[in-house]
């Protein structure tokens, strides 16, 4: 049994059609080189500020090989915590000489900015933040947890309840922070409680009745999701496989999985005239902007809600793309679409 009373899953094998989303990403990852720099005396604002802590820590970590969309530029700093007790301290560092802190989980929502991030980035990839523990009733998954492997995985337990997250690339504490989700239901609504990290380095568990799960936000207001709790319903492991590829498949089908992009670029309007398309991808493919291109971001042909980065794009042209797409469909529809993209700072 591990700290904080989740068990290690079993290493398994993704299936080809959950996979298939990763391939790219993975190619990706392989071809980059993550260089660490050799701490000089212009680094020691960082050596200071963890001076003491048994922590691992990096400067100068290129953050482009991190992000789905595979640009930006370096973090100052990157921190990978062991355990709670390690993330506390670090956050308390940083909130005691006011440095800005930033988390990575999957980066399949983040865009990074070409000049990069003067701050601390933290990554809960290490296994203390990986395990889960099923129960008759409840699934707990540590923040660090692969959506995907997490879906498969509560299927083979014979556990429905998020098979509505199947395709999407994510972490569960990302997940949770944005209520991850799409036409076929969020992520929100299985929640029991999530265990929260505030600025101040203090673990709390929210429990779902003070919790609010709206269009691709939460009340969540805490630094840090260390973990989830799920309400799911026992089932057919073969019934919840067959829907889990099903709603697969259809997101292929309309979805550019393959190219590099953030996912949807932008959050469906909530208040439209009766006359006017009620989601991102129908107003950007009305206003003609299908296949236009700055620089190497272009509006997929595939569906109009992704923004994809070809060869020798950078950030600045994605933000000037997404910057043109908002400014277009608000002349044409008089909507003002709000970005589901993260950018970083």
């Amino acid at each position: 049994m591990a700290a904080g009373g989740l068990t290690a899953p079993n290493s398994i094998k993704h299936a080809d059609f959950v996979g298939e989303i990763r391939n790219h990403v993975s190619t990706f990852l392989l071809s980059k080189t993550i260089t660490t720099t050799i701490m000089t005396p212009e680094n020691q604002n960082a050596d200071h500020l963890f001076g003491g802590l048994n922590v691992k820590y990096e400067l100068d970590v290129p953050l482009a090989p991190f992000t789905w969309y595979g640009l930006g530029g370096p973090a100052k700093v990157m921190v990978h915590p062991s355990n709670k007790s390690d993330l506390s301290a670090v956050i308390k560092r940083c909130w005691q000489d006011q440095w800005p802190v930033y988390v990575l989980g999957s980066g399949a929502n983040l865009l990074v900015a070409d000049s990069g991030v003067d701050g601390v980035v933290i990554q809960l990839d290490d296994p203390e933040f990986k395990q889960v523990e099923f129960n008759p009733s409840h699934m707990t998954a540590g923040a660090g947890v692969d959506l995907p492997q997490l879906v498969l995985q509560t299927a083979r337990a014979g556990l429905e309840g998020i098979e509505c997250l199947s395709g999407i690339p994510a972490t569960v504490g990302g997940a949770v922070r944005m209520n991850a989700g799409g036409v076929f239901g969020d992520i929100g609504k299985s929640i029991h409680q999530v265990q929260v990290m505030d600025d101040r380095g203090m673990v709390s568990w929210r429990h779902h009745d003070n919790l609010k799960f709206n269009y691709r936000k939460t009340n969540i207001s805490e630094l840090f999701i260390l973990a989830a709790q799920f309400t799911l319903t026992p089932q057919d492991p073969q019934s919840v496989k067959a829907r889990i590829k099903e709603i697969f498949q259809f997101k292929k089908k309309s979805q550019p999985l393959a190219a590099n992009s953030c996912g949807c670029a932008f959050k469906n309007p909530l208040k439209v005239p009766a006359d006017v398309p009620k989601s991102a991808g129908m107003l950007i493919d009305r206003a003609g902007l299908k296949g236009h291109q700055i620089g190497g971001a272009k509006v997929s042909d595939q569906h109009a809600n992704f923004v994809i980065a070809n060869d020798g794009a950078s950030t600045s042209d994605v933000l000037a793309l997404l910057e043109h797409i908002g400014e277009v469909v608000y002349k044409q529809f008089g909507i003002r679409l709000e970005r589901e993209i993260v950018v970083w700072p």
